[in-house]
């Protein structure tokens, strides 16, 4: 557990000097996090109106109906459009920083609105994903629910590198989906999911802030209602902001992930070591 957290932190450290060096890669997630607000409003207005919820809330979910269904499959395409589109742009600015070059704002837009087509294919497919996987989920109950989390992780590890694959490489969404889970399979092997994501060292943080946070605004309630509300702002507002520092250095991530796995290429930032000890190893069989 000690080394797997160690090897976290350095990943999180190599990201945050590169996010230091092009401080503008903050603004991709930034645009993601106000778009899918967006989305959410504009998606919310049409579907209370339309009667949607109250059709859930009295008949569950097979209330929908085809309406429900169409209005959510186009709430999850607009919306994995937002995130995918703002993820190519930050990949992509990312991947001239790390091949040594010095990216602007408008070179990460530039990229993702050459790809538009394949990040409208790819996030079709996610989007029909999430229904299907959402699908089951509220139609069998907790096994159900167990078995669609165990899918939704695999999934989510399959497309690690779907992104960057996207950016650097000339191939249709699906192709990038099986090209993704190539990559990892053939770098790492089988049991590169020990070790996946830096996540550990956001949500230990979060928790953290949660805590002091809560905290904090019980002695304050009896200060003051005033501060209270002011320290419950201040939470928010500081798990946003990791939040999208978070989202940030996840995209630098996948640029190095992809640029070894692919190209067998490290940088200043990124050591092979360090990328290769990202995951674990593919044990080898040998003769006892």
């Amino acid at each position: 557990m000690f080394s797997s957290f160690s090897r976290s932190w350095e990943l999180v450290k190599a990201s945050w000097t590169v996010l230091r060096s092009d401080k503008e890669l903050i603004v991709y997630p930034i645009v993601s996090f106000v778009g899918s607000i967006i989305v959410m409003i504009t998606f919310a207005i049409p579907t209370i109106a339309a009667g949607i919820f109250d059709s859930i809330s009295r008949d569950g979910a097979e209330g929908i109906g085809v309406l429900g269904l169409i209005v959510g499959f186009l709430f999850y395409l607009v919306m994995y459009t937002v995130v995918i589109f703002s993820n190519t742009a930050l990949v992509g600015a990312a991947m001239i920083r790390l091949e040594g070059g010095n990216p602007t704002l408008n070179d990460g837009f530039r990229i993702a609105s050459q790809r538009l087509p394949k990040i409208l294919g790819y996030a079709a497919i996610s989007a029909t994903v999430g229904m299907v996987l959402r699908a089951i989920s509220e139609r069998s109950g907790l096994i159900g629910q167990i078995v669609t989390s165990i899918i939704g992780f695999v999934w989510g590890v399959a497309t690690f590198l779907v992104v960057p694959v996207l950016v650097m490489e000339d191939i249709g969404p699906w192709e990038a989906v099986k090209r993704s889970a190539g990559l990892l399979k053939k770098t790492w092997g089988e049991q590169l999911a020990a070790n996946f994501s830096m996540g550990l060292i956001f949500g230990l943080l979060s928790v953290a802030i949660v805590i002091i946070g809560m905290v904090l605004t019980a002695v304050l309630a009896n200060v003051s209602g005033a501060l209270a509300v002011a320290a419950v702002v201040a939470m928010i507002l500081t798990l946003i902001g990791i939040s999208l520092v978070a989202s940030a250095l996840g995209g630098i991530y996948q640029a190095a992930l992809y640029r070894y796995a692919a190209e067998g290429k490290s940088s200043d930032y990124f050591s092979a070591e360090l990328i290769q000890g990202a995951f674990k190893e593919k044990p080898k069989r040998g003769l006892i």
